[in-house]
């Protein structure tokens, strides 16, 4: 009996070194079928394949349609030239098609690099439930995670809570928008494993990014219908390295009235740097641009860093020119007394550029314009 006992044990035993063994080899087959590199996918544990491969299947049946026709594109060419130059020269030419498309490639990859370069910042594809589809391979520059260490996880697993909301209004894609494709613009704070030195942390240290996120809605409709959001995200704040003459710094107290602004607003918008001390900016805006600036408002008071988006801004005199303002909010060194982990605030900084010369110079769009056009 103990010995038919212990024959079982050793049957159960080699099946199962059996199962994982089939296992490891389904696994490593699957995770060699994936486009990354060599080091990258020897590190990958199974739950990671699997993320990765639902990912990449996703990615595929978003690109099908467009890849479909550009196959269909080189298929009917390749067709045409067997059929003028013979099969000859369709031979002769297989090794230039291989060489002509690695120059492709890598013109392509080039080029890619120097767009993320520019835009400071990277790529993300969401599906309608949050899901990150695919983010470009720079997202650990500013987020101190990989491409693969993010992708098929879901977005609110790594956003603010109070953010959520927000994030779910922008990933609904409704019936009138299937074909326009409207425009998201949204500001949303998610984990960072970077240190204030740039160095990568231990992700359970991590601290809130706040991530100004732009792009469009996309839906699929071949081989069945697939909605996703492609965004582009910039972390705020943003290096300005672009400050010029068309630019111009001020400060606020957090009803966004003026405590300082620098001299150049006077060649920009004909005030004085003295004149808006205490003036609200809401009093320089054009009234059919005031729920840009208040939910600009409202993500400063809530998230601390924000972009206004474009709106307009009125001229002394008369007109209004198209500014873009990055604002942050400026906590003091001070601790509040009601709450003493906490900081008050202390200003909202705003850098201001300038994207636009003065439009319609001779219309006087508030009183203020009117009377000081008078006594000038």
């Amino acid at each position: 009996m103990t010995a038919d006992k212990e024959k079982r044990r050793a049957i159960s035993r080699e099946a199962a070194r059996k199962r994982r063994r089939v296992e490891s080899d389904v696994f490593g087959d699957l995770s060699r079928l994936l486009p990354l590199q060599p080091c990258v996918r020897d590190n990958l544990d199974k739950p990671s394949v699997i993320r990765l491969t639902l990912s990449y299947i996703r990615m595929h049946t978003l690109l099908k349609e467009n890849t479909g026709k550009k196959a269909e594109t080189r298929h009917t060419v390749g067709y045409q030239q067997v059929v003028e130059g013979g099969v000859e020269l369709s031979d002769c030419d297989g090794g230039r098609d291989e060489e002509e498309k690695e120059r492709e490639t890598f013109v392509a990859s080039e080029e890619t690099n120097m767009y993320l370069r520019i835009l400071e910042g990277f790529l993300m594809i969401l599906s309608t439930e949050g899901d990150m589809i695919f983010l470009s391979d720079n997202v650990g520059k500013y987020m101190g995670l990989t491409q693969t260490e993010l992708m098929g996880h879901n977005i609110f697993e790594y956003t603010h809570p109070c953010d959520h909301e927000e994030i779910r209004n922008n990933l609904r894609v409704p019936a009138e928008e299937v074909w326009c494709g409207e425009k998201r613009d949204f500001v949303m704070r998610i984990k960072s494993a970077l240190t204030h030195r740039g160095r990568s942390a231990n992700f359970k240290s991590a601290t809130w990014k706040v991530l100004h996120c732009q792009g469009r809605a996309k839906v699929c409709v071949a081989p069945f219908p697939v909605s996703c959001l492609f965004l582009t995200c910039r972390p705020l704040p943003l290096s300005h390295t672009l400050l010029s003459t068309h630019t111009f710094t001020s400060q606020h107290s957090m009803d966004m009235r003026f405590t300082y602004c620098d001299q150049k607003v006077t060649s920009l918008l004909g005030y004085s740097a003295e004149e808006l001390l205490g003036r609200s900016i809401y009093d320089l805006c054009h009234a059919l641009d005031t729920n840009c600036l208040n939910k600009n408002h409202m993500n400063l008071c809530m998230k601390s860093q924000s972009v206004s988006g474009h709106y307009r801004m009125l001229v002394r005199g008369g007109g209004y020119v198209w500014v873009e303002s990055h604002s942050a909010v400026i906590p003091s060194v001070r601790t509040a007394k009601s709450r003493p982990g906490s900081h008050r605030p202390l200003c909202i900084l705003c850098v201001t550029y300038v994207l636009s010369g003065v439009e319609q110079p001779s219309l006087q769009l508030s009183l203020d314009q009117t009377l000081r056009g008078y006594l000038s």
